[in-house]
């Protein structure tokens, strides 16, 4: 919203008037600028923003943490420090810290048959990167992943999760997920097991999301009082569409349960009540060994580095598709979201960052300040303590569903076909080639393909500059007007001679 209270408390940052400290004290911890300027009709549309956040953050972290091959509770204990960290620290209104399928697949890929030990440590070790990042300003390492790589990378990581997710959507038992083949031929392998209740059911649950997901687009032809509240009601009922698929067939399996029959493949039961707070630990035993700090972390490998990197790039993204005239203080997103991770693992959380869908929700509720992450972690909170137990009754096939209506639309088409047609084929070369190293070696090494394909293209243009020769009269003859397109790089000085002296025939050689 133009003019709100998080755009007019900006200026604070930038009054020249303030002293220095109090200037970094408004930007350093955003609360400060804005709160004193809060209001009761910002508390009800930050309520309002907060609780139905909360409705599809509980479904999908729930999904998300299955995705990550951890059980139900890790999904929401990741939940809830995101929003409260966020609060005090945000700059961006919309923007919801929490798990995200990117951030599940990437933990998956990093911990797999690791305890959750690792995957605390990992998220622990992701903040701490990215604090590092924005302390000392390494927010510029993103600009080397261009726009084709990222939706190269998105598109390869979604078709993955739904790959995935097949064996939830069949009912099968004991299948591993891994890579895009692995878990083609882990599917077919497992194809007579292949249970016809929950594959009726995530079917079912598909169709269900995808058209409640067209819900809110309905046209109601000319506005009145009565449709204006049909016209919310429809758009309630499609932006909770995750939480009431899953609440129905929930209901529908513990109906079966109560009569001794299970149809469905179940989530499983969890521990009661809230994570303890405590710092992650630094050594672990597993497989008859103890591992040490350092173990640990070779055991992890590059996702120290790469998970950070990533949830950087999607944070910053997201931020700038939201703020007022797409100005980001990058480094203060670094810092929240390294400290959203670092507080996260002291309760069980895995890896998270911003989320595109999440925040699109928060935007189209009317969201005023970060006071709504607030109201959605202290809903997350109050599910824990209280409906706990009824998690064992969702079924896999459910979650598997709500995966995979979630990401089918982060597959870009669009872009590989606008490149297509434009004729781009540098960006084309980065999309095609990010997205079929992600779905051949892994998404760590098709990430790094995809970086590298790009300094590659840069280093060809310093080397192989374009360069303009026009022929400049004066009173005392002629001479030639030489210009590069672009900076003179020691690269490319023989072959800017080579152009020169072919273009200049006749004339004295140029040297360098």
């Amino acid at each position: 919203m133009e003019g709100g209270i998080m755009e007019n408390s900006l200026d604070k940052t930038k009054d020249k008037r303030l002293p220095v400290w109090r200037r970094k004290l408004y930007r350093h911890l955003p609360i400060t600028r804005w709160l004193p300027l809060y209001k009761k009709e910002d508390l009800l549309s930050d309520l309002i923003a907060g609780l139905t956040l909360g409705l599809t953050m509980v479904p999908q972290s729930i999904a998300y943490a299955a995705l990550a091959g951890l059980t139900s509770q890790y999904g929401l204990y990741s939940t809830f420090m995101g929003g409260y960290v966020y609060f005090f620290l945000g700059t961006i209104k919309e923007v919801s810290v929490g798990p995200t399928s990117l951030m599940a697949l990437l933990t998956f890929e990093f911990s797999k048959e690791l305890p959750f030990e690792f995957v605390c440590l990992l998220t622990f070790m992701s903040g701490c990167v990215e604090l590092l990042m924005g302390i000392f300003q390494f927010g510029f390492l993103v600009d080397f992943i261009s726009a084709p790589v990222i939706s190269g990378f998105q598109s390869a990581t979604s078709v993955i999760i739904i790959t995935s997710q097949l064996k939830g959507i069949l009912g099968l038992r004991k299948v591993k997920s891994g890579r895009f083949l692995e878990n083609i031929m882990n599917v077919i392998y497992k194809l007579p097991e292949t249970r016809f209740s929950d594959v009726t059911l995530g079917i079912c649950c598909c169709i269900v999301l995808l058209l409640l997901r067209r819900l809110k687009d309905i046209k109601l032809g000319k506005m009145t009082e009565k449709k204006m509240k049909i016209k919310k009601c429809l758009w309630f009922v499609s932006i909770s569409r995750n939480a009431i698929v899953v609440l129905v067939c929930g209901c529908i399996a513990y109906y079966f349960h109560e009569n001794e029959s299970t149809p469905f493949l179940l989530s499983g039961k969890i521990p009661e009540g809230l994570p303890p707070f405590r710092l992650p630990r630094f050594s672990t035993e597993f497989g008859n060994r103890t591992y040490s700090f350092t173990e640990m972390c070779y055991e992890i490998g590059s996702g120290i580095f790469i998970l950070p990197l990533v949830s950087v790039l999607a944070n910053v993204t997201i931020a700038k598709a939201f703020s007022t005239g797409g100005s980001v203080d990058a480094t203060q997103e670094m810092f929240t979201l390294g400290m959203c991770n670092i507080l996260g693992s002291f309760v069980s959380s895995m890896p998270t960052c911003g989320a595109f869908t999440r925040s699109a929700v928060s935007n189209s509720s009317g969201v005023r300040t970060p006071m709504s992450g607030l109201f959605s972690g202290s809903l997350i909170l109050i599910f824990l303590v209280f409906f706990s137990p009824y998690l064992y009754y969702i079924p896999r096939a459910s979650l598997s569903a709500v995966l995979i209506c979630a990401v089918i639309f982060m597959i870009d088409w669009k872009t590989c076909f606008l490149l297509w047609k434009a004729n781009n084929k540098r960006d084309l070369v980065c999309f095609l080639g990010t997205c079929t190293a992600c779905l051949a070696l892994g998404v760590e090494i098709g990430l790094l393909v995809g970086v590298a394909i790009n300094i590659a293209q840069l280093m060809y243009l310093w080397a192989r500059p374009s360069i303009s020769i026009e022929v400049k009269e004066t009173k005392g003859g002629f001479y030639y007007y030489i210009k590069p397109d672009i900076g003179l790089f020691f690269p490319a000085v023989d072959f800017l001679r080579n152009e020169i002296n072919k273009k200049c025939p006749g004339e004295i050689p140029f040297r360098a």
